[in-house]
């Protein structure tokens, strides 16, 4: 019997046309940094801008949109988790100050279906234009037997940069500073083993519009992670930003002390932002505690930024300007624990 590539379960030309349906999507992204197109062992990105800076510092960042990618299986909708897999990556290199310069993905599936691999990398080209990042290159890596024919995992990773004497990392915080929070967009893309082990999507309840969601759970939930980098770069533009908080994995309590130096902490006051029906409904349907919610999810806040309190109006308002919801959550206090109530 003869055998070849294809009889083993990888499409090589299934993988040629993947290339060919997202060339369009890819050269969406593409600035005049950008020296390589697709097809290249490489990417090639010219630094250029560095010249402005006294010293420019490389500042990266790499991450996965994780088990969130089983309601994309679930609705078959694939064209939002590509925008997750920026968000997770971009919105972290910004809370030191960077901006985002480039991004590369990689996906690895089952089988390659062409159109499905498609829509995925058009949400990813989608999540590089609200970043402002060039997506430069990337892996599709079929993988037969290691992941189901229907499934897929992705991942990426940025590329931004800063100036050595602009980086914000939190040593200028002070005592009374504001804490300025600013909305997210729903749950983004950590908790969703805790999600799927307690609202139980199916396909047959999925699509079902809830009340109190005013959507379908698969809506709410593939709802894609918010994209902050424009909106904050704007503001260190315009005002002092002493700290930065992605409040990703490990919600509040994981993340908002990880932009304060030794000694000084946050303490944050609920009910001075909304918190999202999505979170109402994962706490009343799983009898999850307030600890354990503000230690999984974001709660309604996607970002957490300390300036000083008498740029508060002022940072409030430049965040308005661009588009968001933002809120007074809290203050910088002295200690060393996270305070919420």
């Amino acid at each position: 019997m003869k055998m070849d590539y294809k009889s083993a379960g990888v499409d090589v030309e299934a993988g040629y046309k993947s290339v060919s349906l997202m060339k369009k999507h890819v050269e969406k992204t593409l600035t005049q940094n950008v020296l390589s197109g697709i097809g290249g062992f490489g990417g090639l990105f010219s630094i250029s801008e560095a010249k402005d800076m006294a010293e420019p510092v490389l500042v990266s960042g790499t991450d996965g949109v994780g088990t969130k990618l089983k309601i994309a299986f679930l609705t078959d909708k694939h064209n939002t988790v590509g925008i997750d897999c920026v968000a997770m990556c971009v919105n972290d290199i910004i809370c030191c100050g960077a901006k985002p310069l480039f991004f590369l993905d990689y996906i690895a599936c089952g089988k390659n279906h062409p159109e499905k691999i498609e829509a995925i990398v058009a949400g990813i080209a989608e999540g590089c234009m609200l970043a402002g990042a060039a997506l430069i290159g990337g892996e599709t890596a079929e993988m037969p037997g290691f992941y189901d024919e229907n499934e897929y995992d992705i991942a990426g990773f940025a590329v931004g940069i800063v100036d050595k004497a602009k980086i914000i990392d939190g040593s200028k915080i002070k005592e009374g500073d504001s804490i300025i929070g600013i909305a997210s967009s729903g749950i983004h893309s950590n908790g969703f083993s805790l999600v799927r082990k307690i609202l139980r999507p199916a396909k047959g309840s999925i699509g079902e519009v809830l009340d109190s969601l005013g959507i379908t759970l698969g809506e709410a939930l593939l709802t894609p992670t918010k994209i902050y980098v424009k909106s904050v770069l704007d503001l260190i533009g315009k005002v002092q930003v002493n700290g930065i908080a992605n409040i990703t994995g490990g919600g509040f309590y994981e993340n908002i002390p990880r932009m304060f130096p030794k000694g000084k902490t946050a303490k944050i006051k609920r009910g001075t932002w909304d918190e999202l029906p999505i979170f109402d409904l994962i706490r009343k349907n799983g009898n999850v505690s307030p600890e354990d919610m503000f230690g999984t999810f974001n709660m309604g806040i996607g970002m957490a930024i300390a300036v000083p309190k008498e740029n508060e109006n002022e940072a409030l308002s430049i965040l308005s300007e661009n588009g968001e919801k933002a809120y007074v959550i809290g203050q910088a206090v002295k200690g060393d624990e996270l305070e919420i109530c």
